[in-house]
């Protein structure tokens, strides 16, 4: 198989216009296969090699222990789609164009597996892809395509089986959709083509509903909530009223609790619960790796494959006093990402901050792939390999208020490796409606003392103000060109049932 597939390498290297002056072997290394996992809503703190004391996660800390993880990975945008097709495209939301849950990945616009199908891999994706809620057709860039409406179902989902007919499959979703990759990965065994395969499971995304057999797995477990929910003085006010809300820890937590809002201390049992199934989902997720691992192994593909393990944004669990994700804060920003590869050393810690954008060309260059071009993000392989001095120090975040869920405002946020400034535009150009928020990340990393009134912080905030204005140029977006729907403030009213 290795064989065959270097000659396949070559002649894809005939084809992208490589100089024929220089030798196949040096031109285009042997390309590995690609695994790339995709959790929703996934905390890295709900996993053991990120420091949970609960969750037990063997197969993703095995990764961790034999590749890369990354410290500091953030999303750009928390939110399911816009952050989906940043990891696709290296692109932040406003050039990508899917700011929300609801619009459609551009059919002409390339991704990294697209750009890798091109170059002669076996592409593939199952499971949850959630870029045009109600359109379950195959996309392009790949031979196999298997997904479902929305955000499918913890049992019994209704699959469209790459175009071909739609079919309830019966059973647990995580299960579900690794029989479904597993069986396209047997078909390529022994297969001319290197393969990538993208699987993005449901879980851990709301309404968080484990496998029976994991059902009570931290019934004894106590979770309170955190400290950071009370500790709310000095922050804007909109936080406050997002309490009693859809979004907030005092409302139906996901229909954990019936009766809302509920600000009685007794009414903590309800978030435990909450809690106890979003962590019950996850270890059907390490059960997923730990089947496709054991598969790679036994059919000697594991030393040839990237595998990849990330989420698509954050989740707040009480911090602050909220749930779900879309703001600026620590808990809503922050991802796991886990890559063992080829050529990558094992057991390394990445402590610089790294992005969704930052996937494709990273994933690109891995796969000895050419590279997309005019692209946001920037390659992680030489950080990791030798270092890099230039590697970013600063970044910035956005997120556009939605109608559909009128608990956050519009949001310009800036993340240095020190200190974070976020502040809300109203959206009409005049001045912020809500009070701006300043953290010392590396005295307050749990950001519970804003320090925005702070007279010492002027000419900080001054400097932090200033650098935002440079990132959001440098992709395009100014005062003419950032447009953003009117804030219309933070609602009680609950969202459709349908898109929840």
């Amino acid at each position: 198989m290795g064989s065959t597939r270097f000659v396949v390498s070559i002649l894809v290297g005939a084809f992208l216009g490589l100089s024929p002056s220089v030798s196949a072997a040096q031109t285009i290394p042997p390309r590995p296969n690609l695994l790339f996992i995709l959790c929703d809503d996934l905390r890295p703190a709900a996993l053991g090699c990120y420091g949970s004391p609960h969750v037990k996660t063997p197969e993703i800390d095995r990764l961790a222990s034999e590749g890369v993880r990354f410290q500091n990975a953030f999303c750009t945008t928390s939110l399911c789609s816009p952050s989906r097709a940043s990891i696709l495209s290296g692109l932040y939301a406003h050039a990508h164009g899917v700011t929300n849950n609801f619009t459609e990945y551009p059919a002409a616009m390339t991704s990294f597996p697209g750009r890798l199908h091109e170059a002669g891999y076996a592409t593939a994706y199952f499971g949850k892809y959630h870029m045009g809620e109600e359109n379950d057709e195959p996309r392009p860039g790949f031979d196999r395509f298997v997904t479902h409406k929305g955000q499918g179902k913890y049992f019994d989902t209704e699959w469209n089986v790459n175009g071909t007919k739609r079919e309830t499959i019966p059973g647990y979703y995580t299960t579900v959709v690794t029989d479904m990759a597993m069986d396209w990965l047997k078909e390529q065994q022994g297969g001319p083509r290197p393969w990538c395969l993208l699987l993005g499971h449901k879980a851990p995304h709301s309404f968080y509903t484990p496998e029976p057999k994991y059902a009570h797995a931290f019934d004894h477990v106590k979770v309170p909530y955190p400290d950071t929910a009370f500790q709310l003085t000095g922050k804007p006010e909109w936080i406050k009223q997002r309490l009693t809300t859809w979004h907030g820890i005092y409302g139906p937590l996901f229909e954990w609790r019936k009766q809302f809002p509920d600000e009685r201390p007794e009414a903590v049992i309800d978030f435990e619960n909450m809690v106890h199934g979003y962590w019950g989902t996850i270890l059907s997720v390490d059960d997923s790796l730990g089947r496709i691992r054991t598969w790679l192994e036994k059919t000697d593909q594991l030393d040839h494959t990237i595998i990849v393990f990330m989420g698509d944004n954050g989740l707040l669990e009480g911090e602050h006093g909220m749930v779900d994700k879309r703001t600026a804060h620590e808990a809503s920003i922050r991802i796991p990402l886990i890559v063992r590869s080829p050529g990558l050393p094992a057991g390394k810690v990445i402590a610089q901050q790294v992005l969704t954008v930052d996937m494709a060309p990273s994933l690109l260059e891995l796969c000895h792939v050419p590279p997309l071009t005019g692209i946001h993000g920037r390659s992680w392989v030489k950080l990791i390999q030798e270092g890099d001095p230039t590697w970013r120090t600063s970044w910035f975040y956005h997120y556009n208020y939605e109608k559909q869920f009128p608990y956050t405002p519009n949001v310009r946020a800036i993340r240095t490796d020190h200190w974070k400034y976020i502040h809300y535009p109203t959206g009409d150009g005049g001045p912020d409606k809500h009070l701006a928020e300043l953290y010392d990340l590396k005295q307050d990393p749990g950001e519970t003392k804003n320090l925005i009134l702070d007279a010492a912080q002027a000419g900080r905030i001054g400097s932090l103000r200033a650098e935002l204005s440079r990132l959001m140029a440098s992709t395009g977006l100014t005062a003419e060109t950032d447009k953003m729907p009117l804030d219309e403030g933070i609602k009680a009213a609950l969202p459709d049932q349908k898109i929840r």
